[in-house]
């Protein structure tokens, strides 16, 4: 991976990571546009460019850690706290009850158990061919969008951070089992997942980037020791500025979109990722692209 082709890679993934577009299939493109990794066994090729594209996420991941600081430092310390407390008997309350931030904890733990069972279970599967086909991307970035459009009409969007419960935990963490099909994306599937669960547009934007980072983590980092043996020598410069620069515009990309929800609604992620899969579509069945790496 050259320099070029790390820059290219780390500003897709920073802009798509956190906007409801599937940063897979935008990375696949953009690896096949710059011929990542070609020359290759296809198979290899598959496993070093879902490698990269794991480690990039570390990136991702960081920008969630600097922009949610405060939020995540103060779940930490009133999830240790709170139990600590409960535990001891000295709760202040008298009453076996955890603070907002503690349960918050929780719910982000609950919410990630869904992902971690099937991404373990289908490993081989979700670093093979199979997730860089690009029927599958097209066909997912289509579904997820008009599932998005249809939780935009039906979600009541009425409660906030403060109401969230385990069924808005158990509603979004099995939506990004989604995540796990390309073309899906993350943050769409479980946007989308907090609008069917009745939560306000930012609500969903906020809890999606919390519930991303034990995904993004258990991903990157087990990528990240794989990747030592799959990735060629040389590579891991350019590596770790792809990292860098798509941690960079991933900050301003969750900026962004908090911003733009609160005003919003997700309609045009929704009609991008339509007209995206279909022209991709035609394309396939015109044969103008192929359907594989």
């Amino acid at each position: 991976m050259t320099i070029l082709q790390a820059i290219i890679l780390g500003i897709v993934q920073g802009l798509t990571e956190f906007i409801p577009v599937s940063s897979t299939a935008h990375l696949i493109f953009a690896a096949r546009v710059t011929n990542l990794y070609g020359g290759v066994d296809k198979t290899l090729q598959a496993e070093q460019t879902t490698a990269t594209i794991a480690v990039i996420q570390l990136g991702t991941l960081l920008a969630v850690l600097v922009y949610f600081a405060r939020d995540i430092v103060n779940i930490l310390r009133a999830f240790v706290s709170d139990h600590l407390a409960l535990l001891s008997g000295r709760n202040e309350s008298g009453q076996p009850k955890l603070s907002s931030d503690a349960w918050l904890g929780w719910l982000v733990i609950i919410g990630s158990i869904p992902v971690g069972i099937v991404g373990l279970l289908f490993k081989k599967q979700i670093e093979g061919p199979f997730t860089k086909n690009l029927w599958v991307i097209a066909t997912m970035m289509i579904v997820v969008g008009v599932l998005m459009a249809i939780a935009e009409l039906v979600g009541k969007r009425n409660h906030g951070m403060s109401q969230l419960g385990i069924r808005d935990a158990l509603a979004v963490g099995s939506a990004q089992v989604l995540a796990l099909l390309p073309g899906s994306s993350r943050s769409g599937s479980t946007i989308m997942g907090g609008l069917f669960a009745g939560q306000t547009r930012e609500t969903a934007a906020r809890f999606s980037f919390l519930l991303s980072i034990p995904a993004i983590a258990a991903s990157g980092l087990l990528e990240l020791r794989e990747a030592v043996d799959k990735l060629p020598a040389g590579s891991y410069g350019a590596l770790l500025v792809a990292t860098v620069v798509s941690g960079a515009v991933g900050y301003a990309s969750i900026w962004f979109l908090l911003r733009f929800l609160r005003t919003h609604s997700t309609g045009v992620f929704i009609v991008y990722r339509v007209i995206v899969g279909g022209v991709i579509l035609v394309a396939l069945w015109l044969g103008y692209i192929s359907a594989n790496i």
